[in-house]
C-alpha cells in the first residue's frame, strides 16, 4: 500500500462515504477494534484508542448510526413531536428532555407538528422509520393510526403536557381542565364577575380547549352566567394578544376580566390596555397561562398559570430511561405534576 493510498482511502461504493474499514486501516487495527474503541471504548488500551481516534480525525469519519441500531437494537434517539417551535412556550420541556437524555448518552430528534393533528401522525411515521428507542408525544390526543402504529412498534411513549386514564404508554404532566378552572375560579374569589376568555389555536389544540372547558365549569359553579368567549388563530405572537382583547370587548363590552391562555396573548393585551392608558386591573383584570419569564417583569406583573415545564421534560426522558434500564414505570403510569396559580397585580 503506497501513502498515496493511505492519504485517499477507498470510500463505500455505493454513497463514497468513509468507512469503518478506511479507519482500520489507516489506523493499522482491524474493523473489530475499531468498532470496540468506539462503543466500549474501556476494553480497547489507550494507545489504541489513540490511533483509531487519530485516524477518525483524519478522514472525517462520521459513524453509522443506523447500521449500528440495527446490530444492537439501539439507537440511543429519542424522537419528540411538540406543537411547535416558535415562541417560549415548550421551551423548557425540550430542554429538560434533552439535558435528561444527553446526561445518559442519548439524543433528541425534535419534530414540529404545527397543532396539526395529521402532520403529527406524519412525523410519528418518519420517526419510527429511524427506530428511535422512545417517544416523547405532546398532549393526549391523536389520529388513531398513531396509537395502532406504535402498539405495533413496540416503542416505549410518554405523553406530556396533559393527563389521561387511558396513556398510549406512560404520561406525564398536569390537568390543563383544572387549571382552567382554577385561574377562573382565583378570579371569581377576587370579585370578578363578568370574566372574558380568549384561546389561541384552540382547533388543533386540545390544551387550549380543555381550559376553556375548566373556564366554562368555574363559570357555571360560580354562577358567573354564560361564557363570554373567543378564538385567535394564533397563540405565539404579542399581537394576537391585542387583537384577543379588542375583539373580546367589541363582543363583551361589560367584561371586567380577561383570561388568556397564553401568557403571549395576556402579555399584548396588557401592552393594549397601556397604549389605551386603562389602569391594570381597575379597568379590566388580565391574567394568563405558562408563567414565563416575562409574567413577572410587565407592569403590572401578570397573574398566571405556572407549570412545571422543565420537570415535564426531565420526568418524560427518565421514564424511558428507566424502560431502556430494563425497569421503569408499567404501562398505564400517569404521572400528574399539577400547576400553581400565580397571583401577582394584574389580577
Amino acid at each position: 500500500m503506497t501513502d498515496d493510498s493511505i492519504d485517499r482511502p477507498s470510500r463505500g461504493r455505493a454513497t463514497g462515504r468513509v468507512t469503518m474499514a478506511d479507519v482500520a486501516a489507516l489506523s493499522g487495527v482491524s474493523a473489530i477494534t475499531v468498532s470496540r474503541a468506539l462503543r466500549h471504548p474501556d476494553k480497547v488500551s489507550p494507545e489504541t484508542r489513540a490511533k483509531v481516534q487519530a485516524a477518525i480525525d483524519t478522514l472525517g469519519y462520521v459513524p453509522d448510526l443506523v447500521a449500528g441500531s440495527l446490530a444492537s437494537n439501539q439507537s440511543h434517539i429519542v424522537a419528540a413531536v411538540v406543537p411547535t417551535i416558535g415562541g417560549t412556550i415548550f421551551v423548557d420541556t425540550v430542554k429538560g428532555m434533552a439535558d435528561a437524555l444527553r446526561e445518559q448518552g442519548y439524543q433528541l430528534l425534535l419534530g414540529d407538528s404545527g397543532y396539526s393533528l395529521v402532520e403529527e401522525a406524519a412525523l410519528v411515521d418518519a420517526f419510527l422509520g429511524r427506530r428511535p428507542d422512545g417517544l416523547i408525544l405532546t398532549g393526549v390526543h391523536h389520529e388513531p393510526s398513531v396509537r395502532t402504529r406504535l402498539a405495533a412498534a413496540k416503542v416505549p411513549v410518554v405523553e406530556v403536557w396533559d393527563v389521561s386514564d387511558r396513556p398510549i404508554d406512560m404520561v406525564v404532566g398536569f390537568s390543563n381542565f383544572r387549571a382552567g378552572y382554577e385561574m377562573t375560579a382565583h378570579l371569581a374569589r377576587r370579585g370578578y364577575r363578568k370574566i372574558g376568555f380568549a384561546a389561541g389555536l384552540t382547533f388543533g389544540d386540545q390544551r387550549s380547549t380543555e381550559r376553556r372547558r375548566g373556564y366554562r365549569t368555574a363559570l357555571e359553579e360560580f354562577d358567573l352566567g354564560p361564557e363570554r368567549a373567543l378564538e385567535v388563530p394564533e397563540a405565539a405572537e404579542f399581537g394576537r394578544g391585542r387583537e384577543a382583547l379588542v375583539a373580546l370587548l367589541a363582543r363583551y363590552p361589560d367584561i371586567d376580566a380577561a383570561f388568556f391562555s397564553s401568557d403571549v396573548l395576556a402579555v399584548g393585551a396588557l401592552f393594549e390596555c397601556q397604549r389605551r392608558g386603562w389602569p391594570v386591573p381597575d379597568r379590566i383584570a388580565i391574567a394568563g397561562f405558562g408563567d414565563f419569564g416575562i409574567a413577572a417583569e410587565t407592569i403590572p406583573a401578570l397573574t398566571t398559570v405556572r407549570i412545571p415545564g422543565r420537570e415535564i421534560g426531565q420526568r418524560a426522558a427518565g421514564m424511558l430511561l428507566d424502560r431502556f434500564a430494563g425497569g421503569g414505570a408499567e404501562p398505564g403510569t400517569v404521572l400528574d405534576l399539577g400547576f400553581e396559580v400565580v397571583a401577582r397585580a394584574s389580577a
